[in-house]
């Protein structure tokens, strides 16, 4: 039963590897994570981000992913959330290009399940990620899939997730990288400030 889905299975995974592995919001936040927080707090919130990806493969399987995407008002809303919450992390970023606080080789690490909700309410307040599972859903074509070829859909899609994320984590906390960061953190957090605010304005103004 599964080799027969398997195919399909690999296909909609690809699709998701697009999303993963293209830098984007998540990816900023990971790197604003990192290099704060460091790589523990990190790959917490690429856990974060794979329980979104779970939630949301959830919903575009039961078709609600869908419905929501053809109700122009409702997309609007998961729109405005997320430009909200982008434009939160811009300020974010704008305050630590102003007032740099400690690396991660000296500070603690706290709050790391705040890390992980922040990195769940990335992933659940951007259309895009949905437009992305319902796509990976169409190519899955699991209509009529049984219920186990859907919960390795389910489960593939967030050990995916974690995994790509994941190694953005480890690269973005190595040592060569955060030893580059401490040399021109000003403007890395600035550049990331302006990246929230230009991807806010984006998605707040996108017809999609």
């Amino acid at each position: 039963m599964i080799e027969t889905w398997l195919p399909n299975l690999l296909l909609a995974w690809g699709v998701q590897w697009l999303g993963v592995l293209s830098p984007g919001p998540g990816v900023a936040l990971i790197l604003t994570v990192a290099t704060t927080r460091g790589r523990g707090a990190a790959l917490v919130t690429c856990l974060g981000i794979a329980c979104g990806a779970f939630c949301l493969a959830l919903i575009a399987v039961m078709g609600l992913a869908a419905v929501l995407a053809d109700i122009a008002w409702a997309m609007m809303a998961v729109k405005l959330a997320g430009a909200a919450f982008l434009l939160w992390l811009a300020w974010k970023s704008f305050g630590k290009a102003l007032h740099p606080g400690k690396l991660p080789a000296v500070a603690a690490e706290p709050r790391r399940g705040n890390a992980a909700l922040l990195g769940y309410t990335m992933q659940m307040s951007n259309p895009k990620a949905i437009l992305y599972w319902i796509a990976a859903t169409a190519v899955a074509g699991l209509e009529t899939a049984p219920w186990p070829v859907i919960a390795l859909f389910l489960v593939g899609g967030m050990v995916n997730s974690f995994t790509g994320h994941g190694l953005w984590a480890v690269a973005l906390s190595s040592r060569p990288f955060l030893a580059a960061y401490a040399g021109a953190r000003r403007w890395i957090e600035g550049a990331l400030g302006a990246f929230f605010t230009f991807a806010a304005f984006k998605l707040a103004t996108s017809r999609t």
